[in-house]
């Protein structure tokens, strides 16, 4: 930084897309302070640096840090400044910010430029310091691309071109620079390895009226990938062409950019020639939207998914104590049982499987030099999923291993209810995942206790587990912005409780959003569901739950036992049975029936 002229250097995760999950060579913050979380910024200065992160990982980074000489900055937390007001009163003036502008999006870079523009500050954004320092960095990612057949993808890249560029227009733009991976992967209907469980390929797009370039490694292409871009009429060209390219494109084009997602760098490429049209990508909703072919393979997906993990849970309650298991040796089992699923491609994210206290960091991840033994008490929480042809998977459950206390017992009821309310509720067209976040956060909230994460995500479709517009939280935010559930869309819906020291708690399942009745009120809304797993009796103070409640948990368990006892072996059926009370006589029909 000296040698550079640069007083404080910035290094988040992203790669050159801003993706939230990233190739082990674009982990340099990672390789500089040791915190391993999927979310955070390092921020390095003279006399310190500063890490800054979210709920979900303030456990987990507190123990990585330690000793590195690392503030943690605990993001959101009252009087905790953001890296925006930690900048604007720390740097002098006409001191110099620091960053690999390929790793920071054009809307931070942006925000940055306003927020110092009093101080003066220069910015050099061409570097990245960490090539020159780390000497075993990992070469950069060149997986081999994949054709997702049509008969999957339910719609041509012609269609979806179509589609794409018509948005694009109404826009009042001319063409779209696309920089998000899982929109070029599901655009031009391919798949890549590059990111460890997301099937996507480092490029870009450049889309214009008749007319579709794609950026790519060309080593990462067989002949027959090759050969069906030729078919579909897409101009392939060599993935670090793009800056080239855009530098001779002619002035004064109206350009589409998602700022979110475009780099700072290309942003800067553009910005002098071109007028930017500073608008969503039109692929992250119409990608969100699944088509009736994508959703009838998840449905059955999901149901092969569901079976897999309740064999797995059935396996652990009957051997727990009896054989040694570990957090790594259960998650192990259970993706085995996942393999055994003919369309099983890869996990969409590594297993979460936490013990007791463990679970209580909400992106645990057991290592071989730090794990947990499974104890016959306590509860485990497995939080995990599968990349099939046919869907991506995203499922937890937490599976009492023994005796409970009473605290353990109020919140997974609370927990449990919680979820089952969002999954039975009906509500008007319009509304946003804002509306409804409260269904699911209420019976946690009764108790004085949150959880600092949102309550639900979007999910690919052979693509990346978390995935936008649509999402479930409840609090608002300056620039975040919003979006109408449409029929469709896929959510998961994941309460929980997470105490430090002592217990994690979350159950979470996937569900479509379908249009019900329409009338004089408008447009009426519903859930389906498509995880079918047991929810643990064990850990179930009924006299907490009301009537309703109560009846949505016998329905939903009735559901679970009619699906999948058909795919078990006849002792883990009569489990099976047991488990979920399917003789009960007191339930409600679940509504996604």
């Amino acid at each position: 930084m000296q040698a550079k002229g640069i007083d404080f250097y910035m290094m988040p995760t992203a790669d050159f897309h801003n993706s939230e999950y990233v190739n082990d060579y674009f982990k340099v913050r990672e390789y500089f302070c040791g915190f391993t979380g999927s979310n955070g910024t390092l921020l390095v200065w003279q006399e310190g640096a500063g890490l800054w992160t979210d709920g979900r990982y303030f456990i987990q980074a507190e123990k990585e840090l330690e000793g590195t000489g690392v503030t943690l900055f605990r993001m959101q937390d009252e009087g905790v400044p953001t890296i925006e007001e930690f900048l604007k009163q720390n740097m002098r003036k006409g001191q110099t910010l620091g960053f690999d502008g390929r790793v920071v999006s054009a809307k931070d870079g942006q925000k940055y430029e306003k927020s110092l523009v009093d101080k003066g500050i220069s910015f050099a954004y061409g570097e990245d310091l960490a090539d020159s320092i780390w000497k075993d960095r990992s070469a950069f990612p060149a997986g081999k691309v994949t054709v997702l057949d049509e008969v999957l993808a339910g719609e041509s890249v012609e269609k979806k071109l179509e589609r794409t560029y018509a948005q694009v227009e109404k826009e009042g733009a001319e063409s779209l620079l696309l920089t998000k991976l899982d929109d070029l992967m599901w655009l031009f209907n391919i798949r890549g390895c590059d990111v460890e469980c997301n099937p996507v390929a480092m490029s870009y797009g450049y889309i214009e009226k008749n007319r579709a370039v794609l950026f790519i490694q060309q080593n990462a292409l067989d002949e027959k990938v090759k050969g069906f871009l030729a078919e579909k009429k897409v101009q392939v060209e060599e993935y670090n062409s793009v800056v080239k390219f855009l530098e001779q494109l002619p002035e004064g084009k109206k350009v589409l950019l998602d700022m979110r997602y475009a780099s700072y760098t290309l942003y800067k490429t553009l910005a002098d020639r071109q007028t930017l049209v500073d608008k969503k990508n039109p692929t992250e909703l119409l990608k969100a939207v699944k088509n009736p072919v994508e959703l009838a393979h998840m449905e059955e997906i999901y149901l092969k998914d569901s079976v897999a993990l309740t064999k797995f849970i059935y396996w652990l309650k009957t051997n727990i104590g009896k054989i040694e298991i570990t957090e790594i040796t259960a998650a192990d089992y259970l993706e085995q049982k996942r393999r055994e699923i003919p369309e099983f491609l890869d996990l969409s994210f590594p297993t979460i499987a936490g013990y007791k206290a463990n679970a209580a960091m909400m992106h645990y991840e057991a290592a071989p030099e730090s794990h947990a033994v499974l104890k016959p008490e306590g509860m485990l929480l497995v939080d995990s999923g599968g990349q099939y042809l046919g869907g991506t998977t995203d499922v937890t459950r937490t599976i009492v291993l023994g005796p409970l206390t009473e605290e353990e017992k109020l919140h997974y009821t609370a927990v449990a209810a919680g979820m089952l309310q969002l999954s039975a509720v009906r509500w008007l067209y319009g509304c946003t995942g804002r509306n409804l976040d409260i269904l699911a956060r209420q019976p946690v909230w009764n108790m004085g206790l949150d959880y600092k994460c949102g309550t639900g995500h979007g999910v690919g479709y052979i693509l990346n587990v978390h995935e936008g517009p649509q999402s479930l939280r409840w609090r608002y935010m300056e620039g975040v912005g919003e979006a109408v559930l449409e029929a469709g869309m896929d959510v998961t819906n994941e309460p929980g409780v997470y105490i430090e020291g002592s217990h994690g708690i979350r159950i979470e399942n996937v569900m479509v959003a379908e249009n019900d009745v329409k009338n004089e009120y408008g447009q009426f809304m519903h859930f389906k569901t498509l995880t079918w797993v047991p929810i643990d009796m064990e850990a179930i103070d009924e006299k907490q739950m009301t009537e309703t409640q109560r009846a949505l948990l016998y329905g939903y368990q009735r559901m679970v036992y009619e699906k999948v006892s058909p795919y078990l072996t006849e002792e883990e059926a009569e489990w099976l049975k047991r488990e979920t009370r399917a003789d009960n006589t007191v339930f409600l029909r679940h509504p996604s029936k």
